[in-house]
């Protein structure tokens, strides 16, 4: 019979978790959109991808300041480390996400091109380090 971990044990709060669920499904989309867009030179992946990383930065900036938040509470825990990578990944998740929607505004034929991969790497392989992180078993955002 399945036990669930007592509240101390959780990793994240349920609703950070849910939080937590979109930028790393609409980074790792935007990432597989641009690889699209490439293969095909069809403009509405292009579009697509922006639509995706935006609303994985919508997501991503409470989950960002809720992160923020549980750094400052843990600010003299011995055993933050966790809590800093984790609200590290999240910020260069962010920040690429960020640069990559202006790189993204731009005309699709060249929206996507080095720059726009390179940062829609950064951006889902950041997301997804994140929730790995973010369900590792330690207690982070609370």
């Amino acid at each position: 019979m399945a036990t669930r971990p007592s509240p101390d044990r959780r990793p994240v709060h349920p609703v950070h978790g849910l939080l937590l669920a979109f930028p790393v499904a609409l980074f790792t989309t935007a990432l597989l959109s641009d690889i699209a867009y490439l293969n095909t030179a069809e403009m509405q992946w292009s579009n697509f991808a922006a639509w995706a990383i935006t609303g994985a930065l919508l997501a991503g900036a409470p989950l960002l300041l809720w992160a923020a938040l549980g750094l400052w509470r843990r600010r003299r825990d011995p055993a933050r480390r966790h809590a800093l990578a984790y609200f590290l990944l999240l910020l260069v998740m962010w920040g690429a996400g960020l640069i990559n929607a202006f790189k993204h505004s731009q005309d699709a034929w060249s929206s996507v091109g080095t720059a726009g991969v390179a940062l829609s790497i950064v951006a889902a392989v950041t997301a997804l380090a994140a929730g790995w992180l973010g369900f590792s078993g330690e207690r982070i955002a609370r």
